[in-house]
């Protein structure tokens, strides 16, 4: 990617993701860590990201606003207002803002800074970490030019998927962003169950951890074999692993699943109403 097509980077926020964030951009090229530009309300992330990736570390969150010409939100949905309200005034026409809040829409977020017309939310999973994520994003009306910068720069985590903001927005983010939280607790049942069997934990956890991990690979290899079709090649006819997927539908496994889905999807429209209200 070409860094001058974003300018100066700049982040209001270096929690867990944005470090994620940071740490994928600088090491795939995609942005000079001279770039970027980070605020954060304690220093001791700050100066950690400094450390390690040599961004520039900014005194303050008005700071990076007069520096950078794209930013990225990273701040949690409750502090997102008490945060930008005090310096929405220091935002331009020309800027790029990029939010990563959960449950904040576009439409709260044009009345923090309505001078901002790029306006775009970006929904990262956790496996960004290791640049395997799923990347949702959304545009605001006016930021539609925007997508191709999105794109190519969200590229250095994972793969981009773009959702309307709306009820496919809302499923991106539960079955993608919340979606490792609800592996992990299939992976925590799995690897109990294994160790009831005599298993040591750490035996059990590589155990589960690389089933899952080669379920996926083979998932992975081509696009063009359906799940089912991969299920049946490990399915005989009145074997093993027909008798566990028949008691798994008779207990209604996926309704149970649908079931949590639609709960977090609930919950993120409870969270998108008391944003907009706040």
């Amino acid at each position: 990617m070409n860094p001058m097509r974003i300018g100066k980077l700049g982040f209001i926020g270096a929690g867990n993701m944005a470090s994620a964030m940071i740490k994928a951009f600088v090491e795939s090229g995609h942005v000079p860590a001279e770039r970027i530009y980070v605020s954060n309300r304690s220093s001791q992330k700050l100066n950690r990201l400094k450390e390690v990736y040599g961004i520039q570390a900014c005194a303050n969150n008005e700071e990076v606003v007069d520096q950078a010409d794209l930013i990225i939100l990273a701040i949690k949905p409750q502090d997102l207002v008490g945060a930008i309200e005090p310096i929405g005034s220091s935002f331009l026409p020309s800027h790029t803002v990029i939010s990563l809040a959960a449950g904040f829409n576009l439409r709260t977020l044009q009345r923090l800074i309505p001078q901002v017309k790029n306006l775009v939310r970006v929904m990262p999973n956790t496996p960004t970490n290791i640049r395997r994520g799923v990347i949702g994003y959304c545009l605001g009306p006016e930021a539609q030019g925007s997508a191709a910068l999105i794109e190519q720069l969200m590229g250095a985590l994972g793969i981009v998927v773009f959702a309307p903001e709306g009820e496919a927005f809302e499923a991106l983010t539960v079955s993608c962003g919340s979606g490792p939280g609800f592996v992990f607790e299939l992976m925590q049942y799995w690897q109990e169950w294994i160790e009831e069997r005599g298993f040591e934990p750490a035996q059990a956890r590589r155990m589960v951890v690389q089933t899952f991990l080669g379920a996926a690979e083979l998932a992975n290899m081509d696009a063009a074999v359906r799940l089912e079709e991969l299920q049946d090649r490990v399915t005989s006819k009145k074997g093993v692993t027909a008798a566990g997927l028949q008691s798994m539908r008779e207990l209604e496994i996926e309704r149970a699943l649908r079931y949590s889905f639609e709960k977090a999807v609930l919950r993120d429209q409870e969270i998108a109403r008391g944003t907009a209200q706040s």
